[in-house]
Formats: structure tokens, C-alpha cells, sequence
């Protein structure tokens, strides 16, 4: 960063810092944890909380600014940012600092996780509102975003794109209707319940387009971030929102998650399936309205077609390494017979046999989705483990269960019981990503250089770096690490 742009950087942090301040304050006055923050200059005065906190939000809201000044400007970018550095400081602050300015020791323990729960939403909501806001502020004289040409076009391609979602989650997983209908209207009449599904699904869409008006990244990217953001939106509708409108407070504490996570995978897969159909609308808009020089760039070089092949084969190699890493969790927890009754047998056999070739289609659209996206083993990481995540809901606790004649288990107690499974696909999405990473870069071509390889992919790495992919894992692990600490609330 110039010098120049590091003090711009500072106070406009600073500003998004006290923007996320005010609505993290709000929320921490309704859960009654200023005192909590006055204890730091030992009073317990409300207002003295309150003001203590806003001058914390603005001095870590000049760190954020400064961590995203030299990144990728966009909505989409810097809310991942600011909710990747609110978990960040949600471990860093609540959990470590916070204990040790007050004389107790630190606890990392399930126990001091699930008494600080709600200062994770806080502060989750803290780096979204803090992240949004930088977008709107000038940064060392440069003009604020207006809109973006073609913003229109994107709101109504994600308005498709979510109501779209919501009618496979409803016409396809039956069960997914009740989950999503219990964050719109409770006990409301079943046609003023569809509309107001419908509607969740429209707003979804349309936030979506107006993060990323035109994605850049590929679908499996894409996808990933849509999950996230199906996260946060779980978070401010289902948990914070929907509760407020009914009078019952905030719906923060772990016990109270806990009693909803049966909506949490729902707007997962409403994120995800969301994004997916979204890139969908906008590859087809591409192809449909692109000028004469961009046919021109597709029609050189190798046919698309080829390379999917190529991409999908090298994924289903990578899924079969997978698979057989996640074997041993399912030999372990005695899982095989489960999966040989996708297909009427009760025998290890047959079941692993099963489990492999779900592996392998899993890792050929992993190829597909994925292809071109990793640049080294820390990427191969991310979007792996985050594909593993994304399947263990889509899977494990939703087909799965329909598939043997039931329906989607979606609530806390399955969870919970399917929680050695959830270790099992992160394990397998790390293999996935880490083997199909090595596949494809043996597929350089054999007349460049060694210079001319490392330059390209030190290029590659340090763009998706000025993405917010880094964020997107590190909220995606965070999601991962809160599951646990949710199951285990009572």
C-alpha cells in the first residue's frame, strides 16, 4: 500500500469500524453484555459500555481497512473479508483478551465457546456491516462505487436464481419447505407461507446480484461463497431478524441455535444452489450476448469439451483418493452397511464399493466446478475442505437419508449423530483438493519454461489473493469449527 492511501485506509476503516459498532452495540444491549465490556474500566455503566465498545469497533475497523486497501474492490469481496476478520477477532478478542484484561485465564474449551456464542453473531455482523460500508466510502480520493453498468441485468438474473433455488428445495426435498417456512411466517396460512418462502428465496437473489453483479470466479468458487452467504443469512434472518419481528429477542444464545439448526442447512443449500444457478444465468447471458471478439477467444485453442473431460477425469482420480481416506473413518464408525442400502445390500463390501463410486462422481464434478482454481496446496485446501462441508449437508444429511426412504435430517440430534461423517468428508475434501491440485499441474505445457511456470502461477496466486477467497475458507472453517460447539449445546 502507498502511503498516501494507509491514512485514507485508516479513517475510513475507522468509520466502517463505528457503522458495525452501532449495530454489534445494539445487538450486545439486547443481550445484556455491555457490562461485560464496561468491566474494562471498571464500571458497569451501560452508557459508558456502549461507548467503550464503539471506540474498540473504530480501531479495529482501521485494521480492516487496512487489510482490504489493496485488495479487489466489490460487496461480495470485502463483506467475506469483514466476516472473516470478525470470526477472527471473535477468538482473538471474546475468547483470549477479553478474559485476560479482566484477570481470568483464557479457556479455549466447548464450555467458554458456547458462553461466548452470541458475541460470535455479533461480531460476525460486526465485520459484514464493517465490510459493506468500506465499499461505500472514497478510499485516498477515489469516488465511491456508483452503480455498476449492467446492475439491473444482475438483479434480475439472481431474482431467477433464487426463486429458482427455492422451488428445487421445495419440489425436490419436501422437508426443506418446513425449515425455511419457520424463519418467514410460523402458523400462518399455507399460501401466505409459500409467498413469504418465495420472497426469501427473491431477497437472496437479488443480495447475491448485488454483491457479485458479474462473477468472475468459476462455479465451484461461486458455489462455496454462496454457501457462506447462505450462513449469514441464516444468521440475520432465521437467528436475529425473524425473532425480533415475533418480540422473543435475539435468538443468539447456543442453546437457542441449537434449537435451530434445523434451518441452518436449509439456507446453506438456498446460498448454494442460489449461486450455482446464478453463474449458470450468467455463463448462458455471456455466450448468448457476446461480441465478435470474445467468440473469437473461445474458438482458439482446446475445445471446451476437451477440457471438461480432461478436468472431469482427473477429478474422479482425485475423488478415488479421496474416497479411500474417508474409507477408514467409515470402517471406524461401522458407516459401509448405511451406504449399501443405497442400492438394497447390508454388506461392508457392497457398501464400500457404493461409497467409492460416490466418491468418484463427487470428485468429477469437483473437476468440473473447480477447474483452474487452485494454484497451490493452500488453495487445494480450501476449496476442498469447503467442497467436503458442502456435501456432508447436501449428502449426508440430506440425500442420504432420502434416498434410503426418509427424509432430510436436518436436525440437531441427526446432526450430531452424523457428526463423525462431517469429519469424514472434510478429511475427504482434503484429499480431493490436495490430488487434484498435483493432477493438474502436471498439465502445463511442455514448452514452458520453468520461468515462464513459476511467473504465471506466482500471477495467479497473488489474483486470487486480491479476491476474497482466502476469507471465503477461513469463514467456511469457521462454520465447520461451530458445528460442533452448536451440537453440544443444551
Amino acid at each position: 500500500m502507498n502511503r498516501t492511501a494507509a491514512p485514507s485506509a485508516l479513517w475510513t476503516g475507522a468509520v466502517a469500524g463505528v457503522a458495525g459498532g452501532l449495530v454489534f452495540g445494539a445487538a450486545m444491549a439486547l443481550v445484556g453484555t455491555l457490562p461485560t465490556v464496561a468491566s474494562l474500566v471498571r464500571t458497569d455503566s451501560l452508557a459508558v459500555g456502549f461507548a467503550v465498545h464503539l471506540v474498540i469497533a473504530a480501531v479495529l475497523g482501521a485494521g480492516l481497512g487496512m487489510l482490504v486497501a489493496d485488495q479487489r474492490t466489490g460487496a461480495g469481496e470485502s463483506l467475506f473479508w469483514g466476516l472473516a476478520y470478525g470470526a477472527f477477532w471473535w477468538f482473538l478478542g471474546a475468547l483470549t483478551l477479553l478474559p485476560l484484561l479482566r484477570g481470568r485465564p483464557v479457556d479455549w474449551g466447548v464450555a467458554a465457546a458456547e458462553a461466548a456464542f452470541p458475541s460470535l453473531l455479533g461480531h460476525l455482523l460486526y465485520g459484514a456491516v464493517a465490510g459493506l460500508v468500506l465499499v461505500l466510502l472514497p478510499l485516498a480520493g477515489r469516488a465511491p462505487p456508483g452503480p455498476r453498468r449492467g446492475t439491473a441485468a444482475a438483479v434480475l438474473r439472481g431474482s431467477v436464481a433464487g426463486l429458482a433455488a427455492v422451488w428445487l428445495l421445495v419440489s425436490q426435498l419436501a422437508a426443506a419447505y418446513e425449515p425455511l417456512a419457520l424463519t418467514v411466517m410460523q402458523a400462518a396460512p399455507r399460501p401466505v407461507v409459500v409467498a413469504g418462502t418465495a420472497l426469501l428465496g427473491l431477497a437472496a437473489g437479488c443480495g447475491l446480484a448485488l454483491l457479485y453483479p458479474r462473477p468472475a470466479d468459476g462455479a465451484g468458487p461461486l458455489l462455496i461463497r454462496g454457501m457462506a452467504y447462505g450462513f449469514l443469512l441464516w444468521v440475520v434472518v432465521a437467528l436475529t431478524a425473524v425473532p425480533l419481528l415475533r418480540g422473543a429477542g435475539l435468538a443468539w444464545s447456543a442453546g437457542q441455535v441449537r434449537d435451530g439448526f434445523v434451518t441452518l442447512p436449509s439456507y446453506l443449500l438456498l446460498g448454494a444452489v442460489t449461486a450455482l444457478v446464478y453463474r449458470v444465468l450468467d455463463g448462458a447471458g455471456r455466450v448468448l450476448f457476446a461480441g465478435p471478439a470474445q467468440r473469437a477467444r473461445r474458438a482458439e485453442g482446446e475445445g471446451a469439451g476437451t477440457r471438461g473431460i480432461r478436468a472431469a477425469v482427473r477429478g474422479a482420480l482425485a475423488g478415488t483418493a479421496g474416497g479411500l481416506l474417508f474409507t477408514v473413518i467409515m470402517v471406524r464408525i461401522g458407516f459401509l452397511g448405511t451406504v449399501a442400502g443405497l442400492v438394497g445390500g447390508t454388506s461392508t463390501t457392497t457398501g464400500l464399493a457404493v461409497h467409492l463410486v460416490i466418491s468418484v462422481l463427487i470428485g468429477a464434478s469437483y473437476g468440473l466446478v473447480f477447474r483452474r482454481q487452485t494454484y497451490d496446496p493452500a488453495s487445494a485446501l480450501g476449496w476442498g475442505v469447503a467442497y467436503g462441508l458442502f456435501w456432508w449437508v447436501l449428502g449426508a444429511l440430506t440425500l442420504l437419508p432420502v434416498w434410503l426412504g426418509g427424509e432430510p435430517q436436518w436436525d440437531a440430534a441427526a446432526a450430531a449423530a452424523a457428526f463423525p461423517s462431517l469429519i469424514g468428508h472434510l478429511v475427504y475434501g482434503s484429499g480431493l483438493g490436495l490430488v487434484y491440485y498435483l493432477l493438474e499441474a502436471r498439465d502445463s505445457p511442455w514448452w514452458r519454461t520453468r520461468t515462464q511456470s513459476e511467473a504465471l502461477r506466482v500471477a495467479r496466486r497473488q489474483e486470487q489473493l486480491q479476491t476474497a477467497a482466502p476469507a471465503v475458507w477461513v469463514v467456511t472453517l469457521v462454520l465447520a469449527l461451530i458445528i460442533p460447539v452448536i451440537l453440544a449445546a443444551g
